[in-house]
């Protein structure tokens, strides 16, 4: 009944804005117009979905082998250095659109995708 919780600290530059579902309380700040504020996908949900991802087209189209399918996978060096991953790598042997791939910076600092990464 009423207990008082602390409030985690953000950037004082930013307005924190809660998030409340289920008596759990996160704070967070949008940093730029294009965030998506962090959710829970049940009441019991151990914790929240983050949204930061960015597809980059590869400008290319494959036509797989019958019974193949494509799997996108991280570069171990890119995962170590800039722990940059990789998410929904499986391409299906009948699409054939403009390959993308979703990456997900799990790390502190920007990356750019430079021509050749």
């Amino acid at each position: 009944a009423g207990s008082s919780r602390p409030t985690p600290t953000i950037s004082p530059s930013k307005r924190p804005r809660p998030a409340e579902e289920g008596g759990m309380q996160l704070c967070f700040a949008r940093l730029s117009e294009h965030a998506t504020a962090p959710t829970r996908g049940s009441a019991r949900a151990a914790g929240y979905d983050l949204y930061s991802k960015a597809l980059v087209k590869m400008d290319i189209q494959i036509a797989l082998p019958s019974g193949c399918y494509g799997r996108v996978a991280p570069r171990s060096g890119l995962a170590a250095k800039h722990f940059i991953d990789v998410g929904a790598g499986v391409i299906g042997e009948d699409y054939r659109g403009n390959v993308g791939i979703v990456l997900f910076n799990f790390g502190k600092e920007k990356f750019e995708v430079k021509k050749g990464d």
